[in-house]
């Protein structure tokens, strides 16, 4: 039996990259099924760090009282934020380029593990997040109540001073999309104010190096079946810089990796229900075009092609979708129950 142990991993997770279940890293059947992990490690407040020599130091002054370190990842900065950091007694870890804001969450993960965390906390540099926050936000994880917790400017308590209308708009459309992926009932979906325990940090991966890497941590924190919880936070939007992402390229990639993650996990609901409607839009549209036909001269009927040949148009395409749908559900159901059959996995 302890022979078969080495073919079974590879074949786990050889399927599991054929099954597209989004770009996750595949834990093995124990490591799903064990109990909590427990680190002793310090407690850590991280931060990605690009050209915020503004802020920097008064973020790592106030993060300091409240944990037992402070890390800076400085990506790739072109100006003394990594040596304002160190003066103030941070950790920096330094990035020779931009790799991004997953890139940077890469190397505050890695050095959390290496360290064996009991507690992680990531924020950002900019002081959109008031430090005073941490130990509330800790709590939960030094408590053993959750694995994973999200400072939430959408829950009773919380809040977003000077938020302009067009990103709260934005935000809760990315939201409700980042949910549909995740099945979480995550009201602030795209907060970057989060903490980490023990059992998070040991089994959650990833692998996006942008923005999309948040939403990409909660479908995994899903798939883990992960014990994640909000709790209240303020967060400002009158900060000297803000972030360096644009709320149209921001939003655009993170509801881009939302779409794609729907179309993989649901394609019932992603292609069936626009083919659905596409099927009985040229209907209409075709059973409109022959109710104009009747009655009608030769010479009057050809006015109606061009009609009939668009209902026919979008109907093909509707009827093309909801057989994309099917097929891509059934290979999906397909693939979980040869999961569940191998390996005992749902």
């Amino acid at each position: 039996m302890c022979s078969s142990m080495p073919r079974r991993t590879v074949h786990f997770r050889e399927v599991f990259k054929c099954a597209m279940f989004t770009n996750r890293f595949v834990q093995s059947t124990e490591d799903m099924v064990s109990e909590p992990i427990e680190w002793v490690g310090p407690t850590i407040a991280a931060m990605p760090v690009f050209n915020e020599e503004e802020t920097i130091g008064s973020v790592v002054l106030k993060c300091l009282p409240y944990v037992d370190k402070v890390l800076c990842v400085d990506d790739g900065s072109s100006d003394s934020s990594s040596r304002i950091a160190l003066s103030l007694g941070a950790d920096v870890h330094n990035h020779r380029a931009n790799r991004g804001y997953g890139g940077a969450l890469k190397t505050i993960f890695e050095t959390a593990q290496k360290e064996k965390s009991r507690a992680l906390v990531i924020l950002d540099s900019d002081g959109q997040h008031n430090p005073e926050d941490i130990p509330k936000i800790l709590q939960p994880i030094l408590s053993g109540e959750s694995d994973v917790v999200i400072g939430s400017r959408f829950i009773s308590g919380g809040g977003a001073d000077s938020m302009p209308t067009y990103r709260a708009l934005g935000i809760k459309v990315i939201t409700a999309a980042s949910n549909l992926s995740s099945n979480l009932n995550i009201k602030d979906t795209q907060s970057g104010f989060r903490a980490f325990g023990p059992t998070a940090l040991e089994r959650l991966n990833f692998n996006h190096d942008g923005m999309e890497s948040c939403l990409e941590i909660l479908n995994a924190c899903a798939e883990l079946q992960l014990r994640v919880k909000e709790v209240p936070t303020n967060i400002r939007y009158d900060v000297p810089k803000g972030s360096r992402y644009t709320p149209l390229s921001h939003g655009f990639t993170v509801l881009s990796f939302a779409l794609i993650s729907i179309s993989q996990k649901k394609p019932l609901l992603f292609f069936g229900i626009p083919g659905i409607s596409l099927l009985a839009t040229g209907a209409a549209i075709g059973m409109r075009a022959l109710n104009e036909v009747e009655g009608l001269t030769d010479g009057a009927i050809s006015l109606s092609v061009g009609p009939g040949l668009t209902a026919a148009w979008i109907g093909m395409l509707g009827a093309s979708l909801c057989f994309t749908a099917l097929v891509l559900h059934g290979a999906r159901r397909l693939m979980r129950r040869l999961l569940v059959q191998e390996f005992g996995l749902d």
